[in-house]
């Protein structure tokens, strides 16, 4: 089949639930893809930061290989060998406490706010949950009613209730919005839909101790921060301080849909046998491929790699926007970072894809440029050449 009959096969058979580009990915190799014509492509968005190693990393190639061959699913009503040596993995590199397994961010935001009102109902009836202006939790009814964001739900009413909105990075704003039915308050430590946002550290601690305060339950929403996106294998890190409940995804996997709650020991056995569940959650194949997504990053070096490049991606980038007054501001932590511009970002990155690099926009007008740990000087140089060229 060529390019045009797989378009045409997608607009007879698959929803258009997405805004594709028009080009058919058939192959990848560390932060290159190739097209179904044999173009490549420089990937510096690599399936919303779910392919954190690039593209088939060896080690994770490798663990899902060798496990395929011995069993590809085992019911939750049984043990495997796995997933408790996942779990363990994620204890010991984030804080003490216990993990759920599911398949992807959505279900493991699900999960903490299942959790959190579970905890809370049993302590007074409180269910009412804090998130973020700007926020995105997931897709699925609840969590679109948790992002605070009017088009994610539109269409969708009536939304579940339960959630109350407060301005980012404004701690009075939480303290306002604070109520005897509170019981959680939820956040990303950098909102990624939202526009790279990054929460300031006077923010967070400060947030910490008013949840310590009020008996809240802090929940960090780590799906696209976590697993060494920013330089720490937790965005936490970054703050000093230790959150409640923890959800992770996209990089966790290495390309492989899985996802996780972590719970702190205080709230680690909330949820019984028969409260929540996940058919397909931890299973042996998903954990051989987080498992090595942990032993490439601890034996590659690869935390150490995202922090230099991460410097020197933002330097060239601040370069950048001393040339071009197109960009009003560059933010963002280790390899998460985000460019705003002062005009709408779709024309760019629709030119860079001509261009060869793959980029993405978010909130109109943050380009998002978050390309996997492996990336070298030579790939972001030519990166910056591609937009340089391209906003010129």
């Amino acid at each position: 089949m060529n390019t045009k009959e797989v378009m045409a096969q997608y607009d007879k058979y698959v929803m258009c639930t997405y805004g594709r580009i028009p080009v058919v990915i058939v192959k990848g190799k560390g932060l290159k893809v190739w097209d179904l014509d044999g173009n490549e492509y420089l990937d510096f968005f690599p399936g919303w930061a779910v392919t954190g190693l690039g593209h088939c990393h060896p080690k994770v190639v490798n663990a899902v290989r060798n496990y395929l061959k011995k069993i590809i699913h085992v019911s939750n009503n049984y043990y495997n060998m796995l997933q408790g040596k996942l779990a363990q993995e994620i204890i010991e590199n984030s804080f003490e406490g216990k993990v759920f397994f599911c398949n992807s961010g959505a279900e493991a935001n699900e999960g903490a706010i299942k959790l959190a009102r579970a905890y809370g109902n049993a302590s007074g009836g409180r269910y009412e949950i804090i998130t973020m202006e700007n926020s995105f939790h997931g897709r699925t009814l609840t969590t679109i009613t948790a992002t605070s964001q009017p088009k994610y739900q539109k269409g969708f009413e009536p939304l579940p209730q339960g959630f109350k909105y407060a301005a980012f990075n404004n701690i009075k704003a939480i303290e306002s919005a604070i109520t005897d039915k509170t019981i959680a308050v939820m956040l990303e430590p950098i909102q990624g839909e939202g526009g790279i946002n990054v929460a300031g550290e006077g923010y967070i601690k400060a947030l910490r101790d008013l949840c310590d305060k009020k008996d809240l339950i802090l929940i960090f929403d780590e799906v696209q921060t976590g697993v060494g996106r920013t330089g720490k294998m937790f965005c936490f890190e970054h703050y000093g301080i230790t959150p409640d409940i923890m959800t992770l995804a996209k990089a966790l996997g290495g390309g492989l849909p899985i996802g996780a709650m972590v719970a702190g020991k205080k709230f680690a056995d909330v949820l019984k046998p028969g409260m929540h569940a996940s058919t397909f959650g931890g299973s042996p194949v998903a954990c051989s491929a987080a498992l090595g997504v942990f032993e490439a990053i601890q034996k590659e070096g690869l935390m150490a790699n995202t922090v230099r490049m991460g410097e020197y991606l933002l330097e060239k980038l601040n370069e950048l926007k001393k040339k071009k007054s197109i960009i009003k501001e560059i933010r963002g932590k280790g390899l998460m970072l985000g460019v705003e511009l002062v005009v709408p970002g779709k024309e760019i990155v629709e030119k860079c894809f001509k261009e060869g690099l793959l980029i993405n926009c978010t909130h109109d007008k943050v380009l998002r440029i978050m390309p996997g740990m492996i990336v070298t000087k030579k790939q972001i140089d030519k990166a910056i050449g591609i937009l340089d060229r391209v906003m010129t």
